[in-house]
């Protein structure tokens, strides 16, 4: 039975994509920090743990051993003002967007990983009111190259680049920001959680090997300014 990690796989996304792979008959882990109200416990293993403390991640992986599939999914967004932006809030928000996953990429590569998927955003392609939140996912974007390019085939890495999503991330927008956004879009809607999952799952299980190193834009041929 092929093993599946996907961080954040208790809601939202990660949620819907902790279900597709069930379906195929993974073993799923999820990570998260709180499963109070998550409805898969008996059906996966959980493991609770905090990405902020990266210093960790190896000893996690470790202990985990064989992954074949890696989902990077857990991401933070506070949607502050860059002149008003607390320190803490940027180290959480770098360690949680960028170190951890680079990480768990580093790590799960020890372990066997064939295909690994990175949950950026379209705030990293275009620029984003929340500096840091786009500045970490324009650098997970680089990352996903770049280890395309280091791994030389040995495994598969791609991202997505959704744009707003119908999850309680979308609460940390501002209702202007959303209206606005909504006037942008072909399907004027947010996206679905479950079509960001549907992408991903393909990417990590079905998809060429030679589409490698690539970010997919979800996002209903909208570039927002």
């Amino acid at each position: 039975m092929k093993k599946a990690l996907i961080t954040g796989g208790n809601k939202g996304i990660g949620l819907e994509l902790t279900k597709m792979f069930l379906a195929l008959n993974y073993e799923v882990i999820v990570i998260a920090r709180d499963f109070s109200n998550f409805e898969l416990k008996e059906q996966v293993e959980c493991i609770a743990f905090d990405l902020v403390e990266v210093e960790k991640i190896p000893q996690l992986i470790a202990s985990i051993g064989m992954i074949d599939v890696l989902i990077n999914n857990a991401g933070v967004m506070y949607s502050l003002p860059y002149d008003a932006y607390p320190r803490e809030k940027v180290n959480t928000m770098l360690k949680l967007n960028l170190e951890a996953p680079i990480k768990l990429i580093e790590e799960c590569a020890k372990v066997g990983v064939t295909r690994i998927v990175n949950n950026a955003s379209i705030a990293g392609q275009i620029g984003h009111p929340d500096v840091w939140y786009g500045a970490t996912k324009a650098g997970l974007i680089n990352a996903t190259k770049s280890f395309a390019k280091i791994f030389d085939g040995r495994m598969v890495i791609n991202a997505v680049a959704p744009s707003p999503v119908e999850t309680d991330m979308l609460e940390q927008i501002p209702l202007a920001r959303r209206e606005v956004f909504l006037k942008t879009v072909v399907a004027k809607r947010f996206a679905h959680a479950d079509e960001v999952a549907k992408t991903i799952l393909w990417l990590a299980t079905e998809s060429p090997e030679y589409i490698n190193g690539t970010t997919i834009d979800i996002n209903s041929g909208s570039f927002p300014r």
